[in-house]
């Protein structure tokens, strides 16, 4: 093996195990609500998120990584992207992952293949990890230890509470799995369950990925089903849409209209589609008609977007006792 390949997997490696810290202090800020310096016995508190967030960001990229030695497209391994948690700021430890193509994908088929793959496999990591936390919430001593007044009237009083939005499939689970007579945490104290943390999360990157526009996942699985013109349209149809969800977002946390349906953050993401990854897709020389099972595939993906998207993922409101 020659030095540059050495190289190369020494940066795969140590991004990883950047990742695996960042997300592992990230793990301890929410689920305990400590602050750094740590114990290495409280850095062990935080495994159960970082460890379900890496294997939802590994399930995706690898679907990329595997889908492309299939059809011989030379890639790259997954780059993790370390975010080092910063105090009272809301960091999840990373920004995910990407892999890089190193040869020209010249058919929408194998377009098709490499797009649909990291989101069905991200999604079904995703939501093994949603079933096992809605299966395994501890008894409410749990969130006494966290916040030992927390069934107090004056718990939170004139302060600020974070509550994580709600997606159809996390109403379905919680439906489908929480017994009515159960304690069950309210989307304000989520995050500090791991699973269920790192579920949210998972459902949140693979709503933003799954946006049919320009080269996310969604994109390349949009223009290669609809060609050219179509994904063009429905790019632009999603980029109003976010945009418009975005700015309602922003006149709502600015003038507390409280419309609950939307959130500054989607006018910022569309801002980042629009200037840097763009609307339009390059274009791929070959184009054919999809089979039957890649059609089915396709339709799956965008219900998994319809089933993760949340158009107020991020709440940040003032405690009203």
């Amino acid at each position: 093996m020659d030095t540059k390949k050495i190289f190369n997997y020494l940066i795969h490696i140590i991004l990883f195990l950047l990742t695996f810290i960042t997300t592992t202090i990230a793990g301890v800020e929410w689920t305990t609500g400590l602050f750094p310096p740590y114990e290495f016995s409280t850095l062990a508190k935080g495994l159960p998120y970082s460890l379900s967030i890496l294997t939802i960001i590994t399930f995706h990229e690898f679907g990329h990584y595997f889908a492309a030695k299939y059809h011989k497209i030379k890639s790259t391994l997954p780059f993790y992207i370390p975010l080092p948690p910063i105090q009272y700021f809301l960091n999840f430890g990373t920004m995910g992952a990407v892999i890089k193509t190193k040869s020209p994908v010249n058919s929408n088929k194998i377009m098709f293949d490499i797009g649909v793959a990291g989101p069905i496999a991200g999604f079904i990591a995703t939501l093994g990890i949603l079933i096992y936390g809605f299966l395994n919430v501890p008894p409410v001593q749990y969130i006494l230890e966290i916040h030992p007044d927390y069934f107090s009237p004056e718990y939170g009083k004139d302060g600020l509470q974070l509550v994580f939005g709600d997606s159809i499939l996390f109403i379905l689970l919680r439906e489908i799995f929480v017994k009515p007579d159960t304690f069950f945490p309210p989307m304000s104290e989520i995050y500090h369950y791991p699973y269920l943390c790192a579920g949210w999360f998972g459902l949140l990157i693979t709503s933003m990925n799954m946006i049919p526009v320009g080269q996310l996942d969604g994109g390349h699985i949009s223009y290669s089903m609809f060609g050219e013109k179509k994904h063009y349209a429905i790019s632009s149809i999603s980029f109003i849409f976010l945009f418009a969800v975005g700015i309602v977002g922003i006149l709502d946390s600015t003038f507390g209209f409280n419309l609950g349906i939307g959130w500054s953050g989607w006018f910022f993401w569309a801002m980042i589609l629009y200037f840097i990854v763009r609307l339009k897709h390059p274009p791929i020389p070959y184009h054919y008609e999809l089979n039957a099972f890649r059609k089915f595939l396709g339709w799956l993906s965008f219900l998994i977007f319809i089933l993760s998207f949340s158009p107020e993922p991020i709440i940040i409101a003032n405690v009203i006792n």
